[in-house]
């Protein structure tokens, strides 16, 4: 069986190394566009229900994972100036590039083939698999090469919206509303990896 697989971020590397995993001798390649070490984003977020899906899925995986994070359980909310905080739930946060890595070394060790640097011009190129596993992302080529099939919808919001990273670091998931003649702005932060948060405006 052999397997192609279109984008090489956590969904598509994780895919692959569990497909490999239960199916060692199946032939599984990644194409990934952008260099190993890049990375769009800041950190990411890990309920206790998905860490104990990462823990039955791929133990080594989980962890590698869990020796990384930071865990917190308030959430923070803050508007008209006054917080309310509320605890009890359990969050993990892992800087994005450190789980890049992990997965991408699980996929060396497990022998899946991960292309860096690939640019797919067309769908085309990957049509010599069994399967092809799409996880190319928002503007996805296959989503659109398969259009009449998926019937996608897509419509521009009015919000705007950027992912900062700060060295302040929180000890829980914070949002932040308050309005001027501007409009509404919204906070929405948490910290990954015990020196940075991320914090969307």
């Amino acid at each position: 069986m052999k397997v192609n697989v279109l984008g090489g971020g956590p969904a598509g590397l994780y895919a692959a190394l569990l497909l490999k995993k239960t199916h060692p001798s199946w032939e599984i390649a990644v194409a990934e566009r952008n260099p190993a070490g890049a990375t769009y984003g800041w950190g990411v977020v890990f309920s206790d229900q998905t860490l104990s899906a990462f823990r039955e899925a791929d133990y080594r995986t989980f962890t590698d994972i869990t020796e990384s994070f930071v865990t917190w359980e308030a959430i923070d909310v803050f508007v008209r100036g006054e917080l309310a905080r509320c605890e009890g739930h359990r969050f993990a946060g892992l800087a994005r590039r450190r789980l890049l890595a992990i997965l991408q070394r699980r996929c060396a060790d497990l022998g899946v083939e991960v292309r860096f640097e690939t640019e797919v011009a067309s769908l085309d190129e990957l049509r010599q698999a069994d399967l092809l596993i799409a996880a190319d992302g928002v503007n996805s080529k296959t989503r659109a090469a398969y259009a009449d099939q998926f019937r996608p919808s897509v419509s521009e919001g009015s919000t705007r919206y950027i992912w900062f990273g700060t060295e302040r670091v929180l000890d829980s998931f914070t949002f932040i509303f308050r309005e001027n003649e501007h409009g509404l702005f919204t906070v929405h932060a948490y910290p990954f990896d015990g020196r940075t948060s991320t914090f969307i405006v």
